[in-house]
């Protein structure tokens, strides 16, 4: 019989940067009662976004933060929308660039990720609120 359990994680970013939450996420998997199934995850902001990303390189990730501030500058002069500041349009435009949800494979009650994979909350504003990220399981 399929069920379902759904519930939230927040994350306290302290900046823009890659936050890793695998350990959240396997936390909250830990207490369900679903062995086999589908896990999604799910950003629920528009200046941050969620990556399955290389776990073991510090480099990796600091490549990718260089490669987004490359693609998407901070620099007012670029566009029009600028609401809450000048990393407002490139915090969207990057969350646009990548992905504000996953899906995860469970089996056993385990998250069948790669040896060198991660979860990553993707945050995009310098000075972010809490970021909430919904978990989905369904399964049996």
């Amino acid at each position: 019989m399929l069920r379902h359990s759904l519930g939230t994680i927040t994350v306290e970013a302290q900046g823009q940067g890659l936050y890793e939450i695998t350990p959240k996420v396997a936390a909250w998997l830990s207490t369900q009662e679903i062995g086999d199934g589908l896990l999604t995850l799910f950003c629920r902001h528009t200046s941050a976004s969620l990556l399955i990303q290389e776990n073991a390189a510090l480099a990796a990730r600091s490549d990718l933060e260089a490669y987004f501030a490359r693609i998407a500058p901070e620099n007012p002069s670029a566009y029009a929308h600028n609401d809450e500041g000048p990393d407002d349009m490139p915090a969207h435009l990057r969350a646009a660039l990548t992905q504000t949800q996953l899906a995860i494979p469970v089996q056993s009650g385990r998250m069948m990720l790669g040896t060198w994979q991660g979860i990553y909350l993707f945050e995009h504003r310098r000075e972010p609120s809490p970021r909430q990220i919904i978990v989905h399981l369904a399964g049996e």
